[in-house]
């Protein structure tokens, strides 16, 4: 059901019967280790390019959440999935591998939460019974693919983001116990004139709060219906810049409860510069940390508003700016009777 302007409120709310992540080495010495299903110690994953160790993280991370459900890949009826590189080939070729009907969907870093939003919406309509939900990225992939291989050892100036090596997948049906999928809030383009790719924070966070602004306009509810409002990757210049954003637009939502995915998953002492990024931050920190502390009664209710900076290597050569966007999904345990 349509709500205001651009929020789908869930009435059958979708199960997370499952979730699963699958990260790299650097992943495994982060502050969330212990959220992942597997680590692997070697960015290549025994593979010959670093675009087929990011297949096969998105093979891992859905192949281990469909075991964690007790079900196999024939059961599964729609897999959704996107990722940032170029025709978003990780999904496609893992939809090969799976051989189950599949939608690809580009959001670039949205994608976690667009894909996740559009499986509850197939749910919720009863277009499907079981759908799978997934993203991923590879830091050495998306380095060469959008600014330089990491090779070449460039100098990174300090707005800029470490993308996350990781998987993250959502198993969803009609029914089964488990978090809950209550909304969405499909975001609007913004685009503010920013065109530097190595400040992606600062490009995202006017979507990120321009969802954010929708969702409790469209729901009619305060931010402190929630126990945590995490954006998806807009690191700690982003966050910073979408608080103060929030403020300027009079709501204000406490310190407490107001976080990022891409300043959680990684320690202090770790040299990602801003924060993390990736499609595979919000998927792995969401699908891993997020759903476990909620499976152990820490949190009732959580949005997570994933951010997506839209461009493309020819875009930024043709010296366009980048839009951007962000989509926010409501999850939630129901109180037990």
């Amino acid at each position: 059901m349509l709500k205001g302007n651009q929020t789908w409120v869930f009435e059958s709310k979708p199960v997370v019967l499952s979730s699963a992540a699958v990260g790299g080495p650097f992943e495994a010495k982060g502050a969330l280790s212990n959220d992942f299903d597997l680590l692997h110690g070697d960015i290549w994953l025994g593979q010959d390019s670093f675009e087929k160790a990011e297949k096969k993280l998105l093979e891992e991370a859905c192949e281990t959440a469909i075991e964690k459900a007790n079900m196999k890949k024939e059961d599964i009826q729609f897999f959704l999935s996107g990722d940032l590189m170029n025709q978003i080939i990780s999904s496609s070729f893992t939809a090969r591998t799976l051989g189950t009907p599949y939608l690809g969907i580009f959001g670039a870093c949205s994608s976690s939460m667009e894909g996740l939003a559009l499986g509850s919406l197939l749910i919720d309509s009863k277009s499907a019974q079981y759908v799978l939900a997934g993203a991923s990225s590879h830091n050495a992939s998306v380095e060469k693919q959008f600014r330089y291989p990491t090779e070449y050892g460039s100098q990174k100036p300090p707005t800029a983001q470490w993308t996350v090596t990781g998987a993250g997948a959502a198993l969803l049906s009609n029914r089964g116990e488990g978090p809950k999928i209550t909304s969405a809030t499909i975001g609007r383009v913004v685009d503010m004139g920013i065109s530097d790719p190595f400040n992606m924070g600062s490009a995202m966070a006017p979507a990120a709060v321009d969802t954010i602004e929708a969702h409790f306009r469209d729901l009619n509810i305060k931010p402190s219906y929630y126990d945590v409002i995490a954006t998806g990757d807009l690191g700690k210049i982003g966050h910073k810049i979408a608080g103060d954003l929030l403020i300027d637009h009079g709501l204000k939502i406490p310190e407490k409860i107001f976080t990022d995915c891409g300043i959680l998953i990684y320690k202090d002492d770790q040299p990602v510069i801003a924060g993390g990024s990736g499609c595979g931050c919000s998927a792995t920190v969401t699908y891993g940390h997020f759903i476990n502390r909620m499976k152990k009664g820490e949190l009732k209710r959580i949005l997570v508003v994933a951010t997506g900076a839209l461009l493309s290597p020819l875009s930024y050569q043709q010296k366009e700016s980048i839009p951007c966007i962000a989509h926010a999904v409501s999850i939630e345990m129901e109180e037990e009777v």
